[in-house]
């Protein structure tokens, strides 16, 4: 007899979640189940945001409102903030009253709360803030992302929250998009390594330890293709490309374990994600085995209805959610959802089957994480909070992920007596470091950062002495006196190097919108009169996504990418300019020299030709200002001796391929080794390159050191035209620097 194919996915699911659940927790769960009503089901099934039970007064409760969705619409997750962050007791007295008010409910059921710490923990005030994800893919170095995923656990554990919606494993491939900061970058190795390796750390210690959160990866799927590059708009993508670029991370973040997934906001060939059947239960569930929960992204059901227009009335919008797969709803500033799920399950739109299977789904992951044991913030975990270590990771983070892009006549690093002049928008700009996600969403709202947060002025200042060190600048981004060019030349008389702190001020999603990557013309008036001094130039870029300096690139010796790069900013860069940290990161993005010229490294050949006739024909197609994966040191490391140890392998053997890598310069150093493969032919066209490994090495000067990658056949899959990931037979190069070698796979 042919089962039903949900009954196929709940006996999966319960024997997955077995591995994670004692059998006291799944008789609980399957207990509970029995016993609710379907409000009840429905209520647990329900997320509003903190705004909808609490005051104007920020961390403060609204009892009546807390009863009215805890006791009368059984809500069983709450998210947000209202403003801005809280502190940690602030925190733990808000969860503390929540977890009471549902301790009054009939099933005593509590509340899973959920907060976006994307780069620390982002809502609670003091809270270590480490470099956004495309900075950290810039650091090559999993340990750091490993480190800094465990101080977010902590952080928000102590605040009394065990949900955190991360990490985002978007890939980057459209520089456009607002939320390319919160990505690891174009390469779908980088993402996945990295995604992974915060998934783990975050769950790794067991869910129930107040040193773990469950994690959400997010936006399944493509959400970062948009065509347009603008936030929670359509994205037009053919299966074989989704399949190749986009759903590999989220494939393997499904092995690594991770708990919950957040939807793609927007459209994908004209179907809303949030209704997309195929993607959310045949790719996801049932291809792909996830078996945790599903939680939309704010406000995404009724936009179904109210955007999408796939839907003609809100409650058929619940139903196409529902059925599609989703198995909570971040309503999240009302009921709505409440009533007309209820509605639809009464009218037989919505089967009870699959409200049990989403109920069971968030039970599960409540008793997972301990709730049903101790909702209440715990002890041990409010002592994690703060640790001075978290800070000295932080700077860690920051100094490896600082991208060197230029250093002509070895400018850099800057002599320990240097009169330097200190200008530009970002040069006492707290949030221009630190970017989305800071203390408040948007980040912008200096107030809220720690007391001793740094800008570069003060940073400089610090390490050249306040006499060798000025500034024209003035506090915060949008100054207008940090746009004067007649005070900037004015002052650069009594300087021997003009540091120029441009970039972007931090942004979050949809504010993040722009229209041109180029930098604004009012900075790129700052360089020009810059260089009209003669006094030589350094660029600190503080950037999210790359902005365009192609026309002013020229005119500085040396360029150094911070990106946002947290706390630690300041000093970082401080560091890295007076020769206190040898640069090490290397960009984790082609960073384009024009508008058009949006071509990734991993292109198609034909994206590498460049031809008006045949005879004209040249194969300089990849045209970046500056390429994936480069970045400068201070001193030199050498390649040789590149070596595969057969000529050939096949079925599951395993190919290793070891170099030689030489510091040949006079400084200590770290420096990533980045394997790249290239196949000759295959029945889909094949990449230029594939980034296949990297490993990040310290080597004192003069040093010599042995690397070595092993290759097995699934580093060389892709996705063929019947949507399978295999791979063929065929003859590979492989790149490392600026050696090559080849072998044969059979």
């Amino acid at each position: 007899m042919q089962k039903h194919p949900l009954l196929v996915a709940t006996l999966l699911f319960l024997a997955q979640a077995a591995v994670a659940q004692t059998p006291a927790d799944r008789q609980k769960v399957e207990t509970l189940l029995r016993q609710m009503t379907i409000d009840e089901k429905i209520g647990q099934m329900t997320q509003v945001t903190l705004g909808v039970v609490s005051t104007p007064q920020d961390g403060v409760l609204d009892p009546a409102a807390l009863t009215k969705a805890i006791i009368e619409y059984k809500v069983g997750s709450i998210l947000n903030v209202t403003n801005h962050a809280l502190t940690a007791e602030q925190w733990r007295t808000v969860q503390t009253r929540i977890q009471d008010e549902a301790k009054k409910s009939r099933l005593k059921i509590p509340v899973i709360y959920g907060l976006d710490g994307i780069h620390g923990q982002t809502y609670t005030l003091e809270a270590t803030l480490f470099p956004q994800n495309i900075a950290m893919a810039a650091a090559r170095n999993p340990g750091l992302v490993a480190g800094a995923a465990k101080v977010t656990a902590k952080e928000l554990r102590a605040s009394g929250v065990r949900w955190n919606f991360a990490p985002v494993l978007d890939c980057g491939r459209q520089p456009l998009w607002s939320r390319f900061p919160e990505t690891y970058g174009e390469d779908v190795y980088i993402g996945r390594t990295m995604g992974v390796t915060a998934i783990r750390a975050y769950e790794e210690d067991g869910l129930k330890n107040p040193t773990a959160v469950a994690s959400c990866m997010k936006h399944y799927l493509a959400y970062s293709d948009s065509r347009t590059g603008k936030d929670r708009t359509p994205i037009y993508l053919p299966e074989i490309e989704m399949r190749e670029y986009y759903l590999p991370q989220f494939r393997a973040a499904v092995k690594a374990g991770a708990s919950t997934l957040m939807v793609n906001s927007a459209e994908i060939n004209g179907t809303p994600v949030h209704a997309d059947k195929y993607l959310l239960t045949d790719v996801l569930r049932k291809e792909l085995g996830f078996q945790g929960v599903i939680v939309t992204d704010w406000e995404d059901i009724i936009r179904l209805h109210t955007r999408h227009n796939v839907a003609p009335t809100p409650r058929a919008a619940v139903v196409m959610a529902i059925n599609a797969g989703i198995d909570m709803s971040m309503v999240p500033s009302d009921f709505s959802f409440f009533v007309l799920l209820r509605e639809a399950v009464q009218k037989g739109e919505v089967p009870l089957s699959r409200i049990d299977d989403a109920v069971r789904r968030i039970l599960t992951l409540k008793a997972k994480l301990g709730l049903f044991d101790n909702p209440y913030p715990e002890r041990a975990a409010a002592a994690n909070f703060g640790r001075p270590e978290y800070q000295q990771l932080a700077l860690q983070a920051a100094h490896e992920a600082m991208t060197l892009l230029k250093n002509d006549d070895d400018l850099l690093p800057l002599h320990p007596g240097a009169h330097i002049l200190v200008a530009g928008p970002a040069a006492r700009s707290i949030s221009a470091l630190n970017g989305c996600w800071s203390y408040t969403w948007q980040g912008k709202e200096e107030q809220w950062y720690p007391t001793g947060s740094k800008t570069i002025y003060d940073a400089l200042k610090d390490r050249f002495g306040a006499d060798n060190v000025r500034t024209t600048a003035e506090a915060g981004f949008i100054s207008p006196a940090n746009y004067d060019t007649t005070i900037l030349k004015a002052a650069a008389g009594k300087a021997d190097v003009i540091v120029l702190c441009l970039g972007e001020n931090a942004y979050a999603e949809s504010p993040g919108t722009i229209g041109d990557l180029a930098l604004p013309d009012e900075q790129k008036a700052l360089a020009r009169a810059a260089a009209s001094t003669g006094k030589p130039m350094i660029y600190v870029l503080t950037e999210g996504r790359p902005r365009l300096i192609t026309d002013i690139a020229p005119l500085a010796k040396g360029i150094l990418m911070t990106y946002w790069s947290g706390r630690k900013s300041a000093e970082a860069i401080s560091d890295i300019l007076s020769g206190a940290y040898n640069p090490d990161g290397r960009l984790p993005f082609s960073y384009p020299c024009s508008m058009g010229e949006m071509v990734l490294y991993d292109r198609k050949p034909t994206e590498d030709i460049r031809e008006i006739f045949n005879s004209d024909m040249t194969m300089d197609g990849y045209r970046p200002l500056f390429p994936f994966g480069w970045g400068l040191s201070y001193t030199r490391f050498e390649y040789s001796a590149l070596h595969v140890s057969a000529p050939s392998f096949s079925g599951a053997g395993r190919l290793t391929v070891s170099i030689t890598v030489k510091n040949s310069g006079r400084r200590d150093g770290k420096h990533t080794v980045e394997l790249y493969t290239r196949q000759h032919y295959a029945s889909i066209t094949p990449n230029m390159r594939r980034l296949r490994a990297f490993k990040k090495i310290f080597l004192k000067a003069g040093e010599s050191q042995s690397v070595s990658f092993t290759l097995d056949r699934n580093d060389l899959a892709f996705v063929n035209a019947q949507l399978k990931t295999v791979t063929e037979p065929g003859d590979f190069d492989v790149y490392v620097g600026n050696l090559k070698t080849g072998f044969s796979y059979q």
